[in-house]
This record gives C-alpha cells, sequence and structure tokens, in this order.
C-alpha cells in the first residue's frame, strides 16, 4: 500500500463513550468476536475442570452457579445495544473477551443453563466471577475496539495473534528539498510517501539497495548531507546523483524521485518505457557513457522485480491470507501483493483452542491483523468467514476507501489463495517437526541433567564490554517452541564503583534486576497482557562461566530466596573448542558429555544464540558513542586525518566497513593508524 503520513485512517471507531458494568471497569479492554456458543466442544476437557478452575481463580463448591450468577448479573444491567464485553475471573485476569450487536441478548445465551455447551465454554463461564461492558454506537465500532484490545489483554480463551512484530515500510521523505529514502518501522509521523508493507527488512534492504542504483536517491542523514563539500562514496559508485554539492539540480533530482515514486506506486512499466527510451536517445546522440547509465537503471529494476518471484497479472494490490491446521496447530501465511507485484509473505500461528473452525481463527486473526496496519484494496481468504461484510465495513471506516474482503472462486486470484494455502501447509508441517524436535531435547536435557521435570522455560545470560566500557547484560529465552525472542531482554549496566571488566559484578546486576522485579512486579505491570501459555519464571537458568561463575549466581539465588531454580554454567573446552565443554551444576560433579551429543549441541545453540544477542546489543552502543565521539576518540587521529578519511570514504560507516588496507591507502594515514582506526571499529569484545 502507498500513502501519505498525512492521510491518518479515521479512529473514530476505537472510541467507546458509554461504559456500564456489574462492577467499576478498569481501563482498557477488548478482542476479536468468536461467539463462543458457536465453537465446537471436547468432552475430555470436562475432567480437566476442577484443575482450571483453581487455575483461573474461581471459588465456591459449584464453580458453574457462580459464574451463571455473575453473568446473570450483568444480563441485568446490560444495554440491547452493540458493545464490547469481558469476563473476568476473581484474580482480575481477563478470561474472554467479544463483542455483539445487542449485548444483553448474547449475554443472555451464556446465562442459559438448560442449552447445552461445549466444554470450552462451560470452562470459561465456571471461572468468570464478574463480566464489565463497553457500549459503542454501532457494532462496527464494537468490532474495532475488540480487535484493538485483544492484543493488550491476551485473554486465554480468544484467539491471539502472537508474534505480531511490525511491518517495515519504504519511506520517501516529504520535510527536505532533496528527499531521501530510508527503511521506516513504527508510526508514519514523519512527512513523505510510505511504500508496504513488506514482509521482512531483508525484503526492503534488497529494494532501496536496487532503487539506489536505479533513481540515485541518498539514503545519508539530513545533518550529513548539510555538512558536505565533495560527493560521498555512493557518488563515486553510482548510488546517489549527488544533490548534497549540487551535481545534480533541483529538477533533475525532482524526476529521478517522481520516477521512484511511480515505480513504487505501481507505474513499473511506464518507468521502464520512459528509461528505455532515454537510453535509445543517448545512444543514437553517440553518448555511450549517459546511455550505459540507463543501461545499469533498467537492469536494476529488472532485478528488484527477479527477486519477488510470483507476480499477479490482474491483481494490483491485495492482502492473501490463507489457514491450515493440523495436530491441534494453526498457521496464517499472509502474502502481500503491492502495485503488481509480491512484496514478501510471512507465517503466523495463532493461539487458539483445538475446537476453534479455520472460519473461526481467520475472522478473528484478520480483525487482529489489522488493528494497527493499513488494509490494501483486497483481502483474499482461503475460507469464507462468517462476518466478512461487517470486517469488510468495518476497515473501509478505518481506511477510507472501500475494502473488499472475499473468498475468489476461480481465476488468479484463486490461485494466488492455492499458493498462499501450500505455503501455510509447509510452514504447519515444518513448525511441527520443529516443535516435536524441540520437545525431544528438552526431555532428553531433563534426563541427562537430572532435573526434576522437562523445562518450560530456559533463560541463558551472558555479558559483554571492552575494557568494561558499554558494557551490556542480554537474557535470551527458549522453550517448548524454540528460542521465544519476545522475550529476550538486555541490561544497559548501570552500578557505579565497578571494576573494568568485573563479570561478576556485571552478572549480579543483570540477575538481581532481573529477579528482582519478577518477585516483586512494578505497579504499571499489572495491566499489562502477558502469554498464558508460556511461563514467566524459568525452570532453568544457563550462564557462560566455570565453577566459580556458577558458585556467585548461586549465591545471588540465595540471597533472592530463590530456591526452585535449577542452575548451570557451560564452560568452554581448551582453546574455545566446541564440543569439549563442561557442564557446572550445584553440588555435583562436572558434567562432560560426547562432543556428537544431541543436548550438548543444544546447549551450544543455546550459549551461541546468547552470544549473539549480547554482541548486537553491544555493538549497538558502541555505535551510538562512536557516533556522538567522532573519530576524534581513536588515538592519533585528530582533525586533518578525520577530514581526510571522511573526504575519502564519505561517510563513518564506509571508513567503519573498511579493511586495514584500504584504510591505509588514504592521504596522510600510516599502517600504524590504519591498524588503530581498524582496532577501533572491529575491537574483541570481553
Amino acid at each position: 500500500m502507498v500513502h501519505d503520513s498525512t492521510d491518518d485512517p479515521d479512529d473514530r471507531a476505537h472510541k467507546a463513550p458509554r461504559t456500564a458494568a456489574t462492577d467499576a471497569p478498569p481501563e482498557g479492554l477488548a478482542a476479536p468476536d468468536v461467539d463462543p456458543a458457536a465453537a465446537g466442544g471436547d468432552d475430555e476437557d470436562d475432567a480437566l475442570l476442577p484443575d482450571i478452575l483453581e487455575e483461573s481463580g474461581a471459588i465456591g463448591e459449584e464453580p458453574l452457579a457462580t459464574g451463571h450468577e455473575a453473568i446473570e448479573r450483568a444480563v441485568r444491567l446490560a444495554p440491547t445495544s452493540p458493545g464490547v464485553y469481558r469476563m473476568l475471573s476473581a484474580n482480575a485476569d481477563v478470561l474472554y473477551v467479544g463483542k455483539a450487536k445487542n449485548v444483553k441478548k448474547r449475554l443472555s445465551n451464556y446465562a442459559r443453563q438448560s442449552a447445552p455447551q461445549p466444554a470450552r465454554i462451560l470452562r470459561m463461564i465456571a471461572a468468570t466471577v464478574t463480566v464489565e461492558i463497553i457500549s459503542t454506537n454501532t457494532e462496527t465500532e464494537a468490532l474495532l475496539l475488540e480487535a484493538n484490545l485483544i492484543k493488550q489483554l491476551r485473554p486465554r480463551f480468544n484467539v491471539q495473534l502472537r508474534d505480531d512484530k511490525s511491518f517495515p515500510y519504504i519511506l520517501i521523505t516529504g520535510d527536505h528539498w532533496a528527499p531521501q529514502i530510508l527503511k521506516h518501522r513504527g508510526a508514519q509521523s514523519r512527512p513523505g510517501r510510505y511504500f508496504g508493507p513488506f514482509a521482512s527488512a531483508g525484503a526492503v534492504n534488497r529494494t532501496i539497495t536496487a532503487l539506489q542504483r536505479a533513481f540515485l536517491i541518498r539514503s545519508c542523514t539530513d545533518s550529513f548531507f548539510e555538512s558536505r563539500s565533495r560527493p560521498c562514496l555512493l557518488y563515486q559508485i553510482r548510488r546517489c546523483a549527488g544533490p548534497c554539492t549540487r551535481e545534480i539540480d533541483f529538477p533533475g533530482y525532482t524526476t529521478l524521485v517522481r520516477e521512484a515514486s511511480d515505480f513504487l506506486s505501481g507505474k513499473s512499466q511506464a518507468v521502464k518505457q520512459e528509461l528505455a527510451g532515454e537510453m535509445e536517445k543517448a545512444a543514437g546522440e553517440l553518448e555511450f557513457e549517459t546511455a550505459a547509465l540507463y543501461r545499469d537503471r533498467l537492469a536494476a529494476l529488472s532485478a528488484i522485480q527477479s527477486q519477488q518471484g510470483i507476480n499477479p497479472r490482474t491483481v494490483e494490490e491485495a492482502d492473501v491470507f490463507a489457514i491450515h491446521q493440523e495436530g491441534g496447530f494453526s498457521c496464517v501465511e499472509v502474502f502481500f501483493f503491492r502495485t503488481g507485484q509480491n512484496w514478501g509473505n510471512r507465517a503466523y500461528f495463532p493461539r487458539a483452542e483445538k475446537t476453534y473452525t479455520p472460519e473461526e481463527v481467520l475472522g478473528s486473526f484478520l480483525a487482529q491483523f489489522y488493528d494497527d496496519k493499513p488494509p490494501p484494496k483486497n483481502i483474499l481468504l482461503s475460507h469464507e468467514i462468517e462476518e466478512s461484510e461487517l470486517l469488510a465495513n468495518a476497515l473501509s471506516i478505518k481506511a477510507g476507501h472501500k475494502i473488499e474482503v472475499a473468498t475468489p472462486k476461480r481465476g488468479e486470484k484463486k490461485e494466488l489463495v492455492a499458493h498462499a494455502l501450500t505455503n501455510a501447509r509447509e510452514a504447519l508441517g515444518r513448525k511441527l517437526a520443529d516443535t516435536a524436535t524441540q520437545s525431544r531435547l528438552l526431555d532428553a536435557m531433563a534426563t541427562t541433567l537430572s532435573l526434576p521435570h522437562s523445562p518450560k522455560r530456559i533463560e541463558v545470560y551472558d555479558n559483554s564490554h571492552i575494557q568494561g566500557t558499554n558494557a551490556v547484560g542480554a537474557m535470551i529465552v527458549a522453550g517448548p517452541d524454540g528460542f521465544v525472542k519476545n522475550q529476550y531482554r538486555k541490561f544497559n549496566i548501570k552500578s557505579e564503583g565497578l571494576t573494568p571488566g568485573d563479570d561478576y559484578g556485571m552478572m549480579r546486576e543483570v540477575l538481581e534486576r532481573r529477579f528482582k522485579r519478577l518477585i516483586n512486579p512494578p505497579e504499571d505491570a499489572a495491566g499489562k497482557a502477558k502469554d498464558d501459555d508460556f511461563p514467566q519464571w524459568p525452570d532453568l537458568v544457563i550462564i557462560d562461566g566455570g565453577r566459580g561463575q556458577l558458585n556467585a549466581v548461586r549465591e545471588i539465588f540465595t540471597n533472592l530466596g530463590l530456591t526452585q531454580v535449577s542452575l548451570m554454567s557451560v564452560a568452554k573446552g581448551p582453546d574455545r573448542d566446541a564440543g569439549r565443554e563442561t557442564l557446572f551444576m550445584p553440588e555435583r560433579e562436572a558434567i562432560k558429555l560426547e562432543p556428537r551429543d544431541p543436548v550438548l549441541y543444544f546447549l551450544q545453540r543455546l550459549r551461541d544464540e546468547a552470544h549473539r544477542f549480547v554482541i548486537g546489543s553491544h555493538r549497538k552502543l558502541r555505535k551510538k558513542d562512536i557516533r556522538e565521539a567522532g573519530l576524534q576518540e581513536i588515538p592519533g587521529i585528530g582533525p586533518s586525518r578525520k577530514r581526510a578519511l571522511l573526504h575519502h570514504f564519505g561517510t563513518l560507516k564506509e571508513i567503519e566497513r573498511a579493511s586495514m588496507a584500504d584504510l591505509g591507502k588514504v592521504p596522510g594515514v600510516s599502517a600504524e593508524s590504519a591498524r588503530r582506526i581498524f582496532e577501533y571499529f572491529h575491537p574483541q569484545p570481553g
């Protein structure tokens, strides 16, 4: 989708002016509506009812009667107009959020004790002690509010969209006479034109690189642009037109920006024909260098389109959704088509009870998916959802133009859906295989390390610094589904008085900050969403180091009163060889596993992932310091050499990428200075 930052969607539907409840409603709410009474049941879940009720905090000898009574109280106060309702447990945890055209009628369905209902609905009713209601003006408003709030509350009985990482866009800025092209995530507040979404940052980066070759638009920041007195390296390698030093005039640069915008807006054939015409014209006038430039630009445009795989002929703008269910899991594959080009795809694995049908999961998923994303003109589905017309109306109001939601039966649109369905089936197959492998590894780890049970949450800690500077600690998390990246955390070391390189002191700060927050969560975290499927407390904590590090961490845990968390340290082998690590656990002899043992390989993966994450966090801090301090921080590099380096390479990033040999070619930079510069940008972290 292409849109300007000034074209904000109409968000009136997110407002809910009237509130009614059996008790005073807390702030925040909602979730996409899948009518619980319409879903199928699972009789074997009845046997689990007492345990689930105990977990959810329901009280009383007859919890079903307690739940029905709470719902009946809500029915007496419920409006007959549209709205959003939520069911809460005795612990004030949100169990389910739904919307209805007539809230009173919908809640009355739950209150009828004589009506047969599936086990999932009975569990939800039995755990309910309070029902809260938000009234809305229309059912469309209720749908949008519901979708907006479920992502905050993540109720256990709703379908939940997980791994909802924001999508990247390409931005051509509109607040400078020489627009810049860059990758953008987050709120679209900067003036300019946004093109997307793209499925991954890699797809955006590749496209921007090719667009620079094709249209020569600058990618540098405004501050760098204003400071130039000579063209940078990108101009020399023909990836920028050099507007900073007026190598191109304003009308000429404006033409390049227009061509780039037209190409991203779907006018790719017109742009290519125009460039081809200019190339032939230049060749006819014997201006072969100019003709070669147009040839290279055409080749760059062809490279963009060749990397995009399947491109539709008749579908200019659409999102394609296909769902596949297997083994109690669901996979939703999403393909993005903009301007007649395939801008990538992504697989989602929403959390939903196995009794939900594909249509119910997909309908609930869609409302959440577009809560914070602009919808395209066409949304193509593999399954017909019950409220497709309502969803289309809601998204049309939000987008400000007509949105069509359809399940195609023939033609190219049907082929696109079939292609997405194949990808969904394959993605879920890989997910199930990975999950089965991960479960076997966790079971094997529990046996090998004599753990009380197979760990559901593993936390691995590491820290990084260079002679005590830019010290940072990091935690990565793994579970039955592999690495859980939304649970990763980094810790900027704040303790004053730490001796540079004091690994014990840094680890102490990281662990104390982590577990004190877990023991006593801050007040503002009480209402935040959490994933009930994934535990917040670790079963196993792994650190990088030997017996000394293990004893230090054990002392920290003792001081914090933590006795139920298993501890282990992984010491590197001689010469840091992988496969020769030693494992240490409290009050046990050191453990040496065979080099080909799958458990050892799994531990190596965990340690390497922690190391990768902490090194990345450390380098970001260091780069920030480098940007703020400049090259003057390097011993022996004064203003003259700094100017020479910048004139030769153009940007600080290019200096950082340069090899030692390339640095030595700069006038005035000796071999020793080149070595210092290279080691400054490529240190060996501690």
